[in-house]
């Protein structure tokens, strides 16, 4: 029994030991006193910390309140009428009007229009693709006009030249662009073409022309393929004050174009100026897209224009886009771009003849306000330059 009472209290005073040594260093580890603060280290902590955010502050030394300038928004640009602008831009098409007015003028002011004279005349016509029809029917009313009225000074061959290309270009079309809001909602403007014809410049530059005659402007960047297209739309659009509805890149370009006219709606703008992808006529599920874009949107209610972007140095090219696109989103106009840079002024007839698409506005140049309105006599006119050349009697 004692043996049992010994082990027993050896065990109790080992318990007691180990819990001493627990116990013991915690104590002997208490909390120093803080360290007095010295003014180096009050600066570093008001260093670390920042200045207050107060607004405004008064300088220490001269009790003068210094405020913060505001950061102002660009200025608003305020674009050039349009009205009258192809003729300030007559000089543009000095190539075509070489290639093609001039030319035309020296062949009919020849002494005698003999058959190797006329069929050179429909070689200059052709290439300036006019086309093959149009060209046919130029020559024989000019043939048949300078044999019956004798047509001798150089004056009287420009004016008969000049009458006959205006009618091929078929003044008659209406050229307006239907951009007028509609019991209480927006028109809306639909801009497509295919890759490489400038398309989102030219949108840029469209709204420039409606904000120039009047109207409120509302952008919408359905092009959501390129990401660089929605920061240029933009940047168009501001310069005008013309909001711009965009997407995340790759974001559905149908849900893109439905909200910006729900924004327009919204807001009560005159216009709802929508840029679409560029895409190849020959791109069938590309081509489908934009139907649906044209579905979509007509939820709002009907496009109003649809505005097809045609690059003038493509030539007879240009004529199978504007046919396929017409078929899908029912093209109303024809906007020519880059009809500054080429010789082949034709292409205005050619376009306005196998599509019956009148071309309402065209881009003379990569200035903002380069895009003017077209006008077939005054087109002519700064084709054929201001001075006939004389005929000799």
């Amino acid at each position: 029994m004692t043996e049992y009472l010994l082990v027993a209290l050896a065990l109790l005073g080992v318990l007691i030991i180990g819990g001493l040594s627990l116990v013991v260093p915690r104590l002997r580890r208490r909390p120093e006193p803080p360290l007095p603060r010295t003014e180096v280290d009050t600066r570093a902590e008001e260093d670390l910390a920042g200045p207050p955010v107060e607004a405004p502050e008064a300088d220490l030394t001269t009790g003068v309140v210094v405020e913060v300038p505001p950061v102002e928004a660009p200025p608003v640009e305020v674009p050039e009428p349009t009205a009258g602008r192809l003729v300030r831009l007559r000089s543009r098409l000095s190539r075509s009007q070489n290639a093609f007015g001039k030319g035309l003028l020296g062949l009919l002011s020849r002494d005698r229009l003999d058959e190797d004279t006329w069929e050179e005349i429909e070689d200059s016509l052709i290439t300036a693709d006019v086309g093959i029809d149009s060209t046919r029917e130029i020559v024989d009313r000019l043939r048949e006009r300078t044999r019956v009225l004798g047509t001798r000074t150089g004056e009287e061959l420009r004016a008969l030249l000049a009458a006959e290309l205006v009618n091929a270009l078929d003044p008659s079309l209406d050229r307006s662009l239907r951009t007028a809001p509609k019991e209480g909602v927006p028109a809306v403007v639909l801009v497509v073409g295919v890759n490489g014809a400038g398309k989102t410049t030219t949108c840029g530059k469209i709204a420039r022309v409606l904000v120039a005659d009047g109207r409120s402007v509302l952008l919408g960047a359905a092009d959501t393929f390129r990401a660089a297209a929605a920061d240029q739309l933009e940047t168009w659009g501001s310069r005008v004050g013309a909001e711009t509805v965009r997407g995340p890149e790759a974001a559905d370009p149908a849900s893109v174009a439905f909200d910006a006219v729900k924004r327009g709606i919204d807001t009560g703008v005159d216009t709802v100026l929508i840029d679409t992808a560029g895409r190849l006529q020959n791109k069938i599920g590309l081509m489908d897209e934009l139907g649906k874009v044209k579905r979509v949107v007509e939820k709002h209610g009907p496009i109003d224009e649809t505005l097809l972007i045609l690059d003038a140095t493509t030539g007879q090219n240009g004529l199978e886009q504007a046919r396929v696109f017409t078929e899908v989103v029912n093209v109303t106009g024809v906007v020519l771009t880059k009809l500054d840079g080429t010789a082949k002024g034709g292409i205005v007839i050619s376009v306005q003849r196998k599509l019956g698409i009148p071309v309402k506005l065209v881009g003379l140049g990569e200035g903002k306000d380069d895009l003017a309105p077209f006008d077939p006599a005054q087109f002519v006119d700064a084709l054929l330059g201001t001075e006939p050349l004389a005929r000799d009697a």
